[in-house]
C-alpha cells in the first residue's frame, strides 16, 4: 500500500476524472478515497485501511474479489480472440455458450438472450424491443411504458426516463415521451392504516388505474425491480407482485423485471422473479452476471416476444459494438460456474441469508433504528429521531440534517461500506459472506450506529432535545 502517493492520485483525479453522480467541486476539495486492492469481502485503500465491502462494489461483486479463475478465463480469451463484433452474420463461442447457459438457468419461458454492455443499455433495449413487438403485431399506438417513482433503471436517456428519480429527471428534460410512473410499493411511505398484505394489493392497483388513465390500447409494458435497490431496498409486500402479474395478464401488457441487482443469487434464486412468483416477458440483467469483473449486461427475451421478433419482425435495427463481447462472456461463464460449484445460491437461500436476516433484524433494538428489513443478501434500516408505537409513528429527522450521510461517514471511516439513501442505510454484501463475517459486519454496523447516535445527540438533533 505504501507505494501509492494518495495525495498525487487525488490531485490527478480532481483534475481529470469526472465521476458518476458526483458534485465534482465538493469531491475535488475533499479528495476521493483511492481503492487499490480487494480480496474476498474486503477492500484496501491507498492508506492501508481494510474495509468490509457491504455493497459488493455496486451490488455486483457476488463471488467476492480476487477470483483468479475469472482472471485466467479473461486472459485466455484475450489471447485467443479478444474481440469480434456480432454484426454481419457472425458470432463467437463464449457468447453462444453464455446465451445457452443463461437459457438453462433462467425461468422456462426464456430461451433467447440479447447482450449489451450494461443494465442501462439493457433497459434502452427493452424500450426498443417492446415497441417493436407491438409494431410488428400492428398496434403502433401501443408504446407507453409504465414504471414507478423512485425506481432506478439506469442513467442513459431511456434508462433514466424509465427510472423514477426526480433528481435525474430535472437534468436533461426527462422523461422522454411515452413513459409514465406510478407510486412505489413502500409500506413505510404509504401503508399507514393497512396491513402489509392489504397495502400490497393497494399499491398494485395503482398500475391498473394508470393503465385505464392512459388507455389499455396504448400501454406496451410495465417495468419494475423485484426489490427496488438504489431507491433504498424497498421490499414489496408478498401480495404485490402476484397482483401486478394478474393486472398485466388482464390487459395483455408485457411485464419487464429489471433484475440488474436482484439476479444471479442475491435473493437466494438465480432470478428474483422466481422468488416472487411472477413470469416476466423480459428480464434485464447485468452486474452479478460477471460479478463486475468485466462489464456485461443484457436482456433475457421471453418466448412471447422472441417468437414475434424472429418469425415476423425482420431486421431489428438496434445493437452495440460490444454486444456479446467474447471476453466479457468468458468472465460470465466462469463466474456462473463458481456460483454453481460453490452452491452460493443455496447458501443464501437456506443458510447465510436467514442468518443475516435474523442478525440484521436485531439492529432494530438500537435507539436510532426505527425499522430494519431484509431479503436474501439485501437489507436496509431507517434512522429515526424517535420511535413510535408503530413504524408509521416514528419521528423522522429533518431532511436538512442529512443523518444518513452522517452515519455513512462513520461507517466509511471505520472500515464498513454501507450506503445511505436519505435516512435509510442499506447493504448488499458479496454472496460469499460467511456467518462469522456476518457477525463481524453487524458488530461494525452497530458500532457505527452508536457513534452516529452519540454525534446527533451531542448536536441536539434527537426528539426532545432543547434545540432538536
Amino acid at each position: 500500500m505504501s507505494d501509492y502517493d494518495t495525495a498525487e492520485i487525488q490531485k490527478l483525479d480532481a483534475a481529470h476524472y469526472m465521476h458518476p453522480f458526483t458534485d465534482h467541486k465538493a469531491l475535488g476539495e475533499k479528495g476521493a478515497r483511492v481503492m487499490v486492492r480487494g480480496e474476498g469481502i474486503y477492500l484496501w485503500d491507498s492508506e492501508g485501511n481494510k474495509i468490509i465491502d457491504g455493497m459488493s462494489g455496486l451490488w455486483c461483486v457476488n463471488v467476492g474479489y480476487g477470483r483468479t479463475s475469472i482472471s485466467k478465463a479473461v486472459y485466455d480469451q484475450m489471447e485467443t480472440l479478444p474481440f469480434y463484433n456480432s454484426f454481419f452474420n457472425t458470432t463467437n463461442v463464449p457468447a453462444v455458450r453464455l446465451a445457452t447457459k443463461l437459457a438453462q438457468i433462467s425461468p422456462p419461458q426464456f430461451n433467447h438472450v440479447y447482450f449489451t454492455g450494461s443494465g442501462s443499455e439493457g433497459n434502452d433495449t427493452n424500450v426498443r424491443m417492446v415497441r417493436r413487438y407491438w409494431d410488428v403485431l400492428g398496434y403502433k399506438d401501443r408504446h407507453t411504458i409504465i414504471s414507478r417513482h423512485n425506481a432506478y433503471h439506469g442513467s442513459t436517456m431511456a434508462g433514466a426516463s424509465l427510472g423514477g428519480m426526480s433528481g435525474m429527471h430535472e437534468q436533461g428534460g426527462l422523461p422522454i415521451p411515452g413513459i409514465v410512473h406510478i407510486g412505489q410499493p413502500s409500506y413505510l411511505e404509504s401503508g399507514k392504516g393497512m396491513t402489509e398484505d392489504e397495502f400490497g394489493i393497494e399499491a398494485a392497483s395503482w398500475l391498473e388505474k394508470k393503465i385505464l388513465e392512459v388507455g389499455p390500447d396504448k400501454v406496451a409494458a410495465f417495468i419494475g425491480e423485484p426489490i427496488q435497490g438504489a431507491g433504498g431496498v424497498i421490499i414489496p409486500p408478498a401480495t404485490y407482485w402476484p397482483e401486478i402479474q394478474r393486472i398485466c395478464d388482464k390487459y395483455g401488457i408485457l411485464l419487464i423485471a429489471d433484475e440488474v441487482i436482484c439476479g444471479f443469487g442475491r435473493l437466494g434464486r438465480w432470478f428474483a422473479s422466481e422468488l416472487f412468483g411472477i413470469k416476466p416477458d423480459l428480464i434485464t440483467f447485468a452486474k452479478g452476471v460477471t460479478s463486475g469483473y468485466v462489464p456485461l449486461g443484457g436482456v433475457l427475451v421471453g418466448d412471447r416476444v422472441a417468437k414475434v421478433l424472429i418469425e415476423q419482425g425482420g431486421e431489428f435495427n438496434h445493437g452495440f459494438t460490444y454486444s456479446g463481447h467474447p471476453v466479457a462472456c468468458a468472465a460470465a461463464l466462469e463466474n456462473i460456474r463458481i456460483i454453481e460449484d460453490e452452491k452460493l445460491i443455496e447458501r443464501v437461500a437456506n443458510d447465510t441469508g436467514p442468518y443475516l436476516k435474523q442478525g440484521f433484524a436485531a439492529l432494530a433494538d438500537h435507539p436510532l433504528v426505527g425499522y430494519a428489513d431484509s431479503c436474501g443478501f439485501v437489507a436496509g434500516l431507517n434512522l429515526v429521531r424517535s420511535k413510535g408505537a408503530t413504524v408509521h409513528d416514528n419521528v423522522a429527522f429533518d431532511e436538512s440534517v442529512a443523518v444518513g450521510m452522517v452515519c455513512r461517514g462513520y461507517m466509511f471511516n471505520n472500515g464498513m461500506i454501507m450506503r445511505a439513501v436519505g435516512d435509510r442505510m442499506i447493504i448488499a454484501p458479496p454472496l460469499v459472506l460467511t456467518k462469522a463475517q456476518i457477525d463481524e459486519m453487524l458488530a461494525l454496523i452497530r458500532h457505527c450506529l452508536d457513534l452516529t447516535y452519540a454525534d446527533v445527540k451531542e448536536r441536539g438533533w434527537l426528539q426532545g432535545d432543547d434545540n432538536g
